[in-house]
C-alpha cells in the first residue's frame, strides 16, 4: 500500500517513523532539526493518520509498505530513525532489505518481544469509539477514567478527527490495532546480524531498553552504539528535543 507522507528539506534522504497510535506529526520536532541538512520523509505508517487501513498488521508488512513507498519516491537508500513500534518497523527494514538502509536510528526500543502495557489505553480509547463525542474535551474527559496521565491524553487526542460523515472517530484502525496487538508486541524477524551503523538511543528514566537487551541488541545489530538522553522516558525526544536532535545529527552527520 502506498503509506502517506510529508517531505521537507533537501539532501540525502532521512525516513521517519513514528510508534503505537501516533502519526508522522509526533516527529516534526526532528524533522524541522534534520531539514537543514537532509531531505526528511516523515510516513504514517498503515492503520494510522491518512494512510490506509489494512487488517494486517505486522512488521514484515509495515516495512514492505517502507520499501513500497521508497520505489514510489525513487529513493534507492535512505538514513532510518523509528520510535518504539516505529523504531521495530526501521529494524525489520534494516534485516529485511539491508540495501535499503545506510544509517539507522532506534530511538528508545529493542529488538525483543515485550509484555502488554497498552491494555488501559485500548480500554480508554474504546470507551471514546463506542460514545457519541461532541469534541475533544467530550472524550478527554472519557479517557481520564482510565488514563492518569495528561500527556498521554493529549498525544491519543491528536488522533481524534471528524470522518467523512462529520462524527469525531479515531484516525488510526483502534479494531486492527487492538486484533493484532501480539504482532505489535512482538521481535522483528532477523537471521543474520544487521552491518549497517547503529544509533539506540535510550531515554534514561524509560524502561523500554533494559540492560538484559544488550545481548540481543548486539546479536542482531553488530555496529550497535547507545546514547542515553538523561531526563528524559519513553517520549524522549519531546521531553529533551535539543539532546536528541543532535545526538541523531551527530551520528547521520559523521564520516
Amino acid at each position: 500500500m502506498l503509506l502517506n507522507y510529508k517531505q521537507s528539506g533537501q539532501g540525502l534522504p532521512v525516513i521517519l517513523i513514528h510508534g503505537l497510535f501516533g502519526s508522522l506529526e509526533n516527529l516534526n520536532v526532528i524533522a524541522n532539526s534534520l531539514a537543514d541538512n537532509f531531505l526528511v520523509i516523515n510516513v504514517d505508517l498503515r492503520n494510522h493518520g491518512r494512510s490506509p487501513h489494512s487488517e494486517t498488521m505486522d512488521y514484515a508488512s509495515m516495512s514492505q509498505d517502507i520499501v513500497e513507498l521508497m520505489q514510489h519516491l525513487n529513493i534507492d537508500k535512505a538514513h532510518f530513525v523509528g520510535h518504539s513500534m516505529g523504531g521495530k518497523v526501521a529494524m525489520q527494514v534494516a534485516h529485511l532489505y539491508p540495501e535499503k538502509v545506510s544509517r539507522l536510528v532506534v530511538l528508545d526500543i529493542a529488538p525483543v518481544a515485550y509484555q502488554a502495557r497498552h491494555t488501559s489505553i485500548f480500554k480508554a480509547l474504546n470507551n471514546v469509539a463506542n460514545q457519541a463525542i461532541n469534541d475533544r474535551k467530550h472524550a478527554d474527559s472519557i479517557m481520564q477514567e482510565d488514563i492518569s496521565e495528561l500527556g498521554v491524553r493529549q498525544f491519543l487526542l491528536k488522533s481524534l478527527a471528524k470522518n467523512e460523515q462529520g462524527a469525531f472517530a479515531w484516525r488510526f484502525n483502534l479494531a486492527a490495532l487492538n486484533n493484532k496487538y501480539e504482532n505489535i508486541l512482538s521481535d522483528i524477524k532477523a537471521n543474520d546480524s544487521c552491518l549497517c551503523d547503529t544509533l539506540f538511543i535510550k531515554g534514561n528514566d524509560s524502561d523500554y531498553i533494559l540492560p538484559q537487551y544488550k545481548e540481543a541488541i548486539m546479536a542482531r545489530f553488530k555496529n550497535a552504539k547507545a546514547k542515553i538522553i538523561h531526563g528524559a522516558g519513553h517520549w524522549l525526544h519531546a521531553q529533551k528535543p535539543q539532546a536528541v536532535n543532535k545526538s541523531i545529527s551527530d551520528f547521520l552527520l559523521a564520516d
